[in-house]
C-alpha cells in the first residue's frame, strides 16, 4: 500500500530526526514523500518509470554521506527522500506482481531493474497491496513514530494506519468496482488506462 511505503519512509527518517533534531520535520516529511513518490507512475509505466531498485539506493548512499559530513536542509531532504524511494523500490520486488488481481499470482513482473534492463519477478512476501501482511507491516512501520514522537507526526502515522485498515478491508472489492466503472468511462479516458484494467 502507498500508506505502508509512507510509514516506512517516516520510520527510516527517525534516526536522522534524532541525530539532527533541528531538521526533524524536514527529515520526516521528506522520508514520507520519498516513500510515496515512486508510485506517481501508477498510470504511466507503473513500477518502471519512477522505480529504481538499484539507482535509488546508490544515490541515497551518496546523499547520506553528504548529510553526515554537512547536515543542512538540502542534504537532509535529499538523503531521507532518496532513502524512502530506495526502500519503496526494493520493497515492491518482495510484493505481488503487476496485475489487477495479484492474489491470483499470475504476473511475473514486480519492479523494473533499469541497471540490468529486466523485470524482477515478484517474491510475494506480501502477496498483494492491502493483504493482511501488508496491514501488519504498516502497523509495525508506524509504531516507532507513534511511540517516539508526539503531535503531528504521531497523529499522521495513526491516520495512515487507519486508512491502511480501511483499504485492506475493501481491497478485493475495489477490483470489481473498477471492472464495472472502466467500461462506462469515456473512450478518451479508457485509452489512457494501463492494460491491467482490462484483465478478466
Amino acid at each position: 500500500m502507498a500508506t505502508t511505503h509512507a510509514l516506512v519512509g517516516m520510520a527510516l527518517a527517525l534516526p536522522v530526526a534524532y541525530a539532527v533534531p533541528e531538521f526533524a520535520p524536514v527529515a520526516l516529511g521528506a522520508g514520507l514523500i520519498g516513500g510515496l513518490a515512486p508510485d506517481l507512475d501508477l498510470y504511466a509505466g507503473h513500477r518502471k518509470t519512477l522505480h529504481f531498485p538499484v539507482y535509488y539506493p546508490t544515490a541515497a548512499g551518496i546523499a547520506l554521506g553528504w548529510m553526515v559530513v554537512s547536515p543542512s536542509f538540502l542534504s537532509v531532504t535529499l538523503a531521507t527522500a532518496l532513502l524512502g524511494a530506495s526502500v519503496h523500490s526494493v520493497m515492491d520486488a518482495f510484493g505481488g506482481g503487476l496485475e489487477m488481481r495479484p492474489w491470483r499470482q499470475t504476473a511475473d513482473r514486480a519492479v523494473y531493474d533499469h541497471y540490468r534492463e529486466r523485470w524482477i519477478a515478484p517474491k510475494r512476501g506480501v502477496r498483494y497491496d492491502g493483504a493482511p501482511e501488508d496491514l501488519l507491516l504498516a502497523v509495525v512501520a508506524a509504531t516507532p513514530t507513534v511511540v517516539l514522537l508526539d503531535g503531528v507526526p504521531s497523529e499522521l502515522a495513526v491516520a495512515l494506519v487507519v486508512v491502511s485498515g480501511g483499504y485492506a478491508l475493501v481491497r478485493k472489492r475495489l477490483v470489481w468496482l473498477a471492472m464495472w466503472v472502466v467500461p462506462r468511462l469515456p473512450a478518451a479516458i479508457r485509452t489512457q488506462l494501463p492494460n491491467r484494467y482490462y484483465e478478466r
